[in-house]
Formats: structure tokens, sequence, C-alpha cells
């Protein structure tokens, strides 16, 4: 392995990087506006619900139950419908996405101690957002009975609210959130598209350049040279590695300063960890370079074995305890479950080496595998 030999691939490699405008532009463009069009685009939060009601009892307390909604950020109002017919056609348009009918009699019944059944109509399009809707829903109704009955209960025994408040919730349950206090999915969104974007940026640009050679001829100049395979493979690959060790820094700071989220962990540990990954992805797109031979093929390649399973299988949009066994085996097959796991606890939770060292041997472990695989692949001669 003759160190002179890299460096000077790994020089014309950087030259070439310069002189292709746009692959320059690619190579740290790319992955920042991918990072803030999902970003921006692409948040889990279920707020501004539009919806409307129907109040056929329009009393006081329907007027107060009614306000619980209205007045709630969680729910956007858009007016009082006519009628049940409207209402059917403003949730068949979409133009809401959850309604309240309240029957008539509703304070009447309400004050001499029966029951009401007040009718919540949820649009079940997207099951996501109506088992979160619903969940609103059952909130809000559940503080509205218990301060009702609460008030009830002072009234009748001659005690103050408070204490009717013990006696009808003797046991309560005070619910903490840990490590991303705001419950705002932007944070865990944010920093797990870091994720996202080392896994298909640094593939994809080497697998771009090392198909390039062979698409213009070039390569042909390492195979009749004396370089041997192991030291045209770093001397291609390391300017890739250098570009995408600076886009971990920059994805870094724009996750922090621009979408807010905080960074509890040690950059001594992160960047280190990020490296190893980045060492992973660059290895894959080694492989798909070895399997195709125009660029357009190895794009399209790119973007199939690393964005997709991703974004699919990494524990980003699903939890990967909630998928099934053999999906879960699946799931850890590819390196992104792994740095998902080192992404979260650096950013949110503030963990290390000692915590998240399995993480980091895996990473280790499927470099090493895949750089073995693309050593032994590649052939200096060109096969007939």
């Amino acid at each position: 392995m003759n160190v002179s030999r890299i460096k000077a691939i790994a020089y014309k490699e950087w030259r070439e990087i310069l002189r292709d405008r746009l692959f320059f532009t690619m190579a740290f463009v790319v992955p920042i506006m991918t990072l803030l069009v999902l970003a921006y685009g692409l948040s889990l939060d279920v707020e501004h619900i539009p919806f409307s009601v129907i109040d056929y009892d329009k009393s006081a307390m329907s007027r107060d139950y009614l306000h619980r909604f209205i007045d709630s950020r969680y729910f956007d109002f858009q007016g009082e419908a006519a009628g049940e017919r409207e209402l059917d056609d403003l949730l068949a348009d979409s133009r809401i996405r959850f309604a309240i009918i309240v029957p008539p009699r509703f304070q009447e019944q309400l004050l001499s101690g029966r029951p009401v059944a007040v009718q919540s109509l949820i649009d079940g399009v997207f099951p996501y957002r109506t088992q979160v809707s619903k969940g609103y829903v059952a909130a809000i109704n559940a503080d509205f009975s218990t301060e009702l009955l609460s008030r009830y209960i002072a009234q009748t025994r001659g005690i103050r609210i408070e204490q009717a408040s013990v006696l009808v919730a003797p046991v309560r349950l005070e619910t903490r959130y840990l490590y991303n206090q705001a419950i705002r999915s932007r944070w865990s969104m944010s920093t797990g598209l870091i994720m996202l974007v080392l896994m298909f940026a640094p593939p994809f640009l080497t697998a771009l350049g090392v198909v390039r050679e062979r698409e213009n001829g070039s390569i042909y100049n390492i195979y009749a040279s004396t370089v041997s395979r192991g030291e045209f493979i770093l001397g291609k690959l390391l300017p890739y590695i250098a570009i995408s060790a600076l886009n971990i820094i920059i994805l870094w700071w724009l996750v922090i300063e621009l979408f807010g989220a905080p960074f509890k962990g040690s950059l001594l540990f992160f960047f280190p960890a990020s490296l190893i990954f980045v060492v992973c992805t660059t290895g894959i797109g080694l492989l798909v370079s070895l399997l195709v031979r125009t660029q357009a093929a190895a794009a399209l390649l790119t973007m199939v074995i690393t964005f997709i399973p991703a974004m699919l299988f990494s524990g980003l949009l699903v939890p990967v305890e909630s998928m099934d066994r053999a999906t879960q085996i699946e799931a850890h097959l590819f390196p992104a479950v792994y740095y998902l796991n080192i992404v979260w606890g650096s950013f949110l939770k503030g963990l290390g080496w000692s915590a998240l060292w399995g993480n980091v041997l895996s990473l280790l472990i499927y470099a090493a595998i895949i750089w073995t695989i693309g050593l032994l692949s590649f052939h200096k001669r060109p096969r007939q």
C-alpha cells in the first residue's frame, strides 16, 4: 500500500470534483436541501384540526362544552354547520376533519343528573391522525365531565370544589415527558433526518464518482497503471468521506440553529460515530458502482437500497419495536437503525460511549464487511 499513490489519486479525484460544478453543487447542496425540505414538510404533530359543530341545544352549557374545542390549539373552528347533511359534505370534501353534534336538551339532562351522548365524527382516512384526534376529543370530554361532577358533589355536600375534585379522581396520573419535554416532532424528525441524509448522500456521490470513470473511459488508465486496487479504492473514496465529514458538521449546525433541537451529548462522541456511519454508507456506494455501468443506473439503485430502507425500516417513522419479527430482522440488516439510535441518543438524551457503544460496534462490523466485499469484488481488469 503506497501512501503517495493514494494521495495522488485522492488529489486527482478532488480536482475532478472541483472542475465539475454540478457534481460539486450536488455534494453540498443536495444534503442540505434534503434536510430542509423534509424537516419543514414532514411533521408528525397533529394540530389545528379543522372542525365544525352542530349545536341543537343552544344552551350556556353546550356553548361552554364546545368552546373547550374551539379554544384549543389542537382544533381550528370552521363555523357551525346548518345540518348533518352539510357536515357529511364537509367531511367528504376534506374541508373539515372532525365534527361534533350536541343533541337537544343537553343542559337539561346534565342538570338533572342524566348522562348525555354527544356524537363526534372523525375523518378516518389517515389512521394516525384519527387516533390522535380521538385522544384529544376523549381528553377534553373527560375534563368537562370531571368538572361537572366535581361541581355537583361540591354543591350537594357543601364542600369546596378542590375537595370535590379529589373525591371524583382519587388517583391522578401525573405524566412527565422525558428527553423531548415539549413533545415537538420537529426535534426528533430534524435530528433523525441527519441519518437519512448521511444514509443516501455519501453512497450517491461515491457511486456516481466511480461509475463516471467507467463511462468516460478514464478508468482504463487505472487498469494500465501499477496502482493496486486497494490504493485506487482508498484514493477514490477518501475525498467523498471528507466531503461527508464536512456535511456532518453542517447538518448538525442546521438542526440546532434552524430547528432549535437541543444537543445534549458530546461532539467528541457524535462526530467519530457519524464518521464511522459515513464509512459504512460510502462502502455501499462502492458496491453499487461495481454493479452498474451508467451514472443514471447508479443514482437509481443507490436511492432504492439506501433512501427507501432508511425511511421505512430505521425507526424514523415507525418504531422498530412495533414491526413484526421478520421486519425487525430486516431492519437490523441496514446501518440506519444503529445510527438513528446514536443521533437521538446524542441530541435528545445526552448519551455517549458508555450507552451507545453497541451501536458503534455494529457500524464498525458493518463497515468492515462492506469494504471487504467491495475490495474483493473490484478487479483491475475489465470483465469481458
